[in-house]
C-alpha cells in the first residue's frame, strides 16, 4: 500500500529546520505485515528530542529513514502468529521491541533487549526485515526505532505494541510510549523514589515534566525543577513543583543544596548536556543518587571525582526507557492518569499537521514546547 511519511535522507541539518526542510514528505510503498507484525493506522505521533538528535546527526542512524517513534494508533491488519490483537484495537507504540528470549528480557529488563537494540541500530524491524520502500525506485527506507511513526500507516513488530482501551484519547495515548515511560519510569523504576524524599529534575521537556509528575505521584516531599525556560518553570510550578530555579540567573546548585539541607536524595538529568549532568551530580547529598536519561552525542564524557563517589557512597545510574516493562508499566501509568494523579495531557503543547513537521522541530529545538503531536484523521491522512 502507499503511505505518506516524513523521510530523512541526510543527517546533519542545521536549525532552523523550517528553512532547510530536512524532513521531506514522500509517498512510500509499505509492504503487508509479515509474521509477528502488525499494520497500524497512526492517529497521533509526538515530536521528541530523540527524533531531533537523528535529524541533526548527533545520534547517527542509517539513511534514508522514515522518522518518528512516539505514537498511538489503530490496528488495521495482523500478520501470521499474531493472536492477541485484532483490527480495530487501539495500541501505543514502544520504540524498543523486546524479543522476550535474550538474557535481559529473561531478567525482566526488556528495555535492554539485545536483538531489539541490534534491529534499531540497523533501521530494521525486530524480524530483521524492512517493510518500507521508495515509491519510485523501490529502494529500502529504514525504520526509525522500529516505528517510523510520522506516517499515516506503519508496519511494526507485535513486540513494539501495547494494547490500550479505546476510550483513551489517542493524542494523549501517544505520550505514554516515550515521554511517560522514560520520565515516570526513571523515577519509579530506575530510582525507586519513596514518599517523603527530595527530588531534583533538570530539563523540562516532555520527559522531564513526565518525571516531575512521576515524582509527585510517588509522594516526594520536595520536587525541584530546573530549566532555562521561564515558561516551562511556570508550567512545572502549576503541575506541583515545590520550587523552581533558572540557572541562567541563580546558582542552581547552591540553591538546591540550601533548600534540601545539603543536597537532594535524587537528581534526574533529562537535558542531554554533560554540564547539566555535572550539576545534577553536585545537587545530590552524600549517599544520594543521580539518574540520567539524557542522550548527548556519543562522544560526550563525564568526569567524576572517584574519591567522592566512593567515600560519600554516591550512586550514578543510567536509565533507558525508564527501565520499563511496557506491557506492565503503560497500563499502570494510564490508571494513574485516569485517577488524575498523572495529568499527562497537560504536557501536550499543541497539535500540528504532518505538513508542519519541520517547523515543529524548530519549536522543539528552541525549547518553547514540551510535546507537540502530529495528528492524523480517521482515514490516516494528516489532519
Amino acid at each position: 500500500m502507499k503511505v505518506k511519511a516524513a523521510v530523512l535522507r541526510q543527517m546533519g541539518a542545521s536549525h532552523p529546520y523550517a528553512e532547510s526542510k530536512p524532513l521531506g514528505l514522500e509517498t512510500l510503498e509499505l509492504d503487508a505485515p509479515g509474521p509477528g507484525e502488525v499494520l497500524v493506522r497512526i492517529a497521533a505521533a509526538g515530536l521528541c528530542h530523540s527524533d531531533l538528535s537523528v535529524i541533526n546527526g548527533s545520534r547517527p542512524r542509517p539513511m534514508p529513514m522514515a522518522i518518528g517513534h512516539e505514537a498511538a494508533g489503530v490496528v488495521v491488519a495482523i500478520g501470521d502468529h499474531v493472536e492477541d490483537l485484532a483490527p480495530g484495537d487501539h495500541v501505543v507504540m514502544v520504540f524498543m521491541p523486546s524479543c522476550g528470549h535474550c538474557l535481559p528480557c529473561s531478567e525482566g529488563r526488556p528495555a535492554l533487549c539485545e536483538p531489539g537494540a541490534a534491529a534499531n541500530g540497523k533501521g530494521m524491524l525486530l524480524s530483521g526485515e524492512c517493510r518500507l520502500h521508495d515509491g519510485g525506485d523501490g529502494a529500502l527506507i529504514h525504520h526509525h526505532l522500529g516505528c517510523s511513526a510520522f506516517a499515516d500507516h506503519a508496519v511494526v513488530s507485535r513486540r513494539s505494541l501495547v494494547k490500550v482501551d479505546k476510550d483513551l484519547p489517542l493524542d494523549t495515548a501517544a505520550l505514554f510510549g516515550c515521554a511517560v515511560l522514560t520520565g515516570v519510569g526513571a523515577v519509579v523504576n530506575t530510582a525507586k523514589v519513596q514518599p517523603g524524599q527530595s527530588v531534583v529534575i533538570i530539563g523540562l521537556g516532555g520527559v522531564g515534566l513526565a518525571a516531575l509528575l512521576g515524582a509527585i505521584a510517588a509522594g516526594a516531599a520536595q520536587v525541584i525543577a530546573i530549566d532555562l525556560s521561564e515558561d516551562k518553570l511556570s508550567l512545572a510550578k502549576q503541575l506541583g513543583a515545590t520550587a523552581t530555579f533558572n540557572p541562567a540567573y541563580v546558582d542552581a546548585v547552591g540553591e538546591v543544596k540550601t533548600l534540601t539541607n545539603g543536597g537532594a536524595d535524587f537528581a534526574f538529568e533529562f537535558a542531554g548536556v554533560v554540564r547539566a549532568l555535572e550539576n545534577a551530580y553536585a545537587m545530590t547529598r552524600r549517599g544520594g543518587t543521580t539518574v540520567t536519561a539524557g542522550l548527548p552525542p556519543p562522544d560526550a564524557a563525564l568526569g567524576v571525582n572517584v574519591v567522592g563517589l566512593v567515600a560519600e557512597e554516591r550512586t550514578l545510574k543510567g536509565s533507558y526507557i525508564g527501565t520499563c516493562v511496557p506491557v506492565r508499566d503503560i497500563p499502570r501509568y494510564i490508571a494513574l492518569y485516569r485517577q488524575g494523579r498523572l495529568p499527562v495531557d497537560r504536557l501536550l503543547s499543541g497539535i500540528i499537521s504532518l505538513d508542519d513537521i519541520n517547523a515543529g522541530f524548530d519549536r522543539l529545538h528552541d525549547g518553547s514546547v514540551a510535546r507537540l503531536v502530529v495528528r492524523f484523521d480517521e482515514q490516516g491522512t494528516a489532519a
